[in-house]
């Protein structure tokens, strides 16, 4: 079989996930995120998650220099945000609404869920490096619809 890499992206696409950002801060403190479909629990006890990024993101060397993120769950509505963080390059964040608790990582306001993370361990993982993150605090909206992503595109949840 002949690998065509946008085939295969179309074909992972069928697969649908939520949508969340994960952020943190570099040495100079400044906020940095990205988007990311690649997030899931893997264990309760320790509380761990995982979430993978770009080797070429402009969040990855920052994360693994301080060892700090926090990965926010978008709620439906949010696509602009998650439009926002998926380009590549330098993120203004202008006008995006966030608070910090103890890492000084951007906790995204309207976010469904929110984990303040530090790293756990980290793993190659061909284009991308994946990350296990041990969860310190969470907060849960309690409220609302998730943003999902399939097909290349933003969808929601059906009554």
């Amino acid at each position: 079989m002949t690998f065509d890499p946008r085939n295969f992206r179309d074909a992972l696409g069928s697969f649908a996930t939520g949508v969340t950002i994960v952020t943190g801060r570099n040495r100079d403190n400044v906020p940095v995120g990205a988007t990311v479909s690649s997030f899931n629990s893997v264990s309760l006890d320790p509380p761990l998650v995982l979430f993978s990024l770009d080797q070429n993101s402009e969040t990855l060397g920052p994360l693994k220099e301080t060892g700090q993120c926090l990965i926010n769950v978008l709620a439906e509505g949010q696509e602009d945000l998650s439009s926002k963080f998926a380009k590549s390059g330098a993120i203004s964040w202008e006008g995006v609404d966030f608070q910090t608790w103890d890492t000084g990582c951007p906790v995204l306001l309207g976010s469904l869920a929110n984990f303040e993370c530090t790293v756990f361990a980290t793993h190659p993982g061909g284009d991308h490096e994946i990350f296990v993150a041990q969860v310190k605090r969470y907060k849960t909206n309690g409220e609302g619809r998730p943003l999902l992503f399939h097909g290349g595109r933003y969808g929601r949840l059906a009554d």
